[in-house]
C-alpha cells in the first residue's frame, strides 16, 4: 500500500490539494480522511497510517471551514464556572483548553451568574446538546444542576475533595494530607501559634484542610486555639478581614496558613500595612500555587495542587467516556488522584525564639 501512495500524484498541480485529493491518494473516502484529521479513535490504525502518508505526500493543510464540516461527530463539553479567585479560574481554563485541543473537543465555557436560576442553566445545557459537563465547586453540590443532567444520563466530571458525586468522573488531591504537611512544615520551623484561615464552608475541601491543620497540631502536642481559626470564602477581601482579626489578637500568631493563595496574598498585604516584616515577623503560606504566588513580594510558600493538569484530566476522562458510549462500550466513572507538593519560597521562615508577638 505504501508503494501505491508513492506512485500516485495529485491531479491539481497548480492548486492547493483538497480533501478529495487526499482521499483518492489514500484509497479511502473523504469522510474517512475527515475522521483521521479529527483524531477519531474508531479509525483502524492501518487506515490512519495510509491517510497520514497521503497528507504528507500532498502537503495537505486542512482549512478551518473543512474542519468544521468534518467535526459532525466532534465531542462537545461544557465547563461551568463561578469562582471568587481569578487566578484559580485562570489555571482551570488553561488546563481545560489544553485538554480540549489535544482531544479535539469543543469546549463551551459557561459563566454562571446569580440572575439565572440553576434549573434554567441545566435545561439550557441539555438543549445545547453538549456531550458532557465539567462541574467545579460549587456546582457538583447543587441538586438543581446535577439532577437534570443525570436524569438525561449526561456524563459529568468534578473537581471534588470530600464526598464524591455518584456517577461522576473526578480529579482530586488529598486536601487533608496537604494541609497536614504544610502545618507540619511550620511546626518544624518552631512556630507554635499558627493562625488558619478556612475557605468557603460549603466546599468539602475546606473542612478537610482544617482537619489536616488540626491533626498536625495534635500530633505535635500543640493546643488547638479556636481564636487562631478564622473563616474566609477564598476571596482576597475575606483574607484581609481574617488577617485583621488574627493580627489584632493580644498574642498574635507567628505564622498564618490561608486555605488559598488569594487569601494568603491578602495576609501579606495586611502584614505590610502594620509594618511587619515577612517572614521575619510573620510567616505566611497558602494553598493552590496559582500564578499569584510568584507575582507578590515576598513570593508565597504554598501547597501546590496541579490545577491545570486536573482540569485537563477531567476533559480527557469525559471525552473518552463520550467516545466509548458512541462505540457502545461500557463506561465506568473513575477518580484520578493527583500528588501535591510544597512550593518553598520566601514568605515562610523560622520562628524567632525571642520575638515579641504581643500587641499593645
Amino acid at each position: 500500500m505504501r508503494e501505491n501512495v508513492k506512485a500516485r500524484t495529485p491531479r491539481r498541480r497548480g492548486n492547493a490539494p483538497t480533501l478529495k485529493d487526499v482521499a483518492d491518494l489514500a484509497g479511502v473516502s473523504s469522510m474517512t480522511v475527515s475522521r483521521v484529521i479529527n483524531k477519531d479513535s474508531a479509525v483502524r490504525e492501518e487506515t490512519r497510517k495510509r491517510v497520514d502518508r497521503a497528507i504528507k505526500a500532498l502537503r495537505y493543510a486542512p482549512n478551518s471551514a473543512a474542519q468544521v464540516l468534518a467535526r459532525a461527530g466532534q465531542t462537545k463539553l461544557a465547563l461551568l464556572y463561578t469562582n471568587p479567585s481569578n487566578t484559580y479560574l485562570s489555571e482551570v481554563l488553561v488546563g481545560a483548553l489544553t485538554g480540549a485541543r489535544q482531544r479535539n473537543v469543543q469546549l463551551l465555557v459557561e459563566s454562571c451568574h446569580d440572575q439565572e436560576p440553576f434549573s434554567t442553566l441545566s435545561k439550557r445545557l441539555v438543549e445545547s446538546r453538549v456531550d458532557g459537563v465539567i462541574l467545579p465547586f460549587p456546582f457538583f453540590d447543587v441538586p438543581d444542576i446535577v439532577t437534570p443532567l443525570h436524569d438525561v444520563d449526561m456524563p459529568t466530571a468534578t473537581f471534588v475533595s470530600g464526598t464524591p458525586l455518584s456517577g461522576s468522573f473526578e480529579a482530586i488531591i488529598d486536601d487533608r494530607q496537604a494541609a497536614f504537611d504544610m502545618t507540619r512544615h511550620l511546626l518544624c520551623l518552631g512556630h507554635r501559634r499558627i493562625g488558619f484561615i478556612v475557605g468557603n464552608p460549603n466546599y468539602p475541601g475546606s473542612g478537610r484542610r482544617l482537619d489536616g491543620y488540626r491533626c498536625a497540631l495534635r500530633e505535635s502536642g500543640v493546643a488547638d486555639d479556636p481564636d487562631l481559626i478564622v473563616g474566609g470564602d477564598f476571596s482576597y477581601r475575606s483574607g484581609l478581614f481574617a488577617a485583621q482579626t488574627l493580627l489584632d489578637l493580644q498574642h498574635r500568631p507567628t505564622a498564618i496558613f490561608a486555605s488559598n493563595d488569594d487569601m494568603a496574598a491578602a495576609v501579606i498585604a495586611a502584614g505590610h500595612r502594620r509594618h511587619l516584616m515577612i517572614p521575619e515577623d510573620l510567616s505566611v503560606c497558602g494553598f493552590d500555587d496559582t500564578s499569584l504566588a510568584t507575582t507578590i513580594f515576598p513570593e508565597l510558600t504554598t501547597v501546590r495542587q496541579p490545577i491545570a493538569e486536573m482540569a485537563m484530566a477531567t476533559v480527557e476522562m469525559l471525552a473518552e467516556a463520550v467516545r466509548q458510549r458512541r462505540r457502545k462500550e461500557p463506561v465506568e466513572p473513575r477518580t484520578q488522584t493527583f500528588s501535591h507538593t510544597i512550593a518553598h519560597r520566601a514568605s515562610v521562615g523560622p520562628a524567632a525564639a525571642n520575638r515579641n508577638v504581643d500587641n499593645g
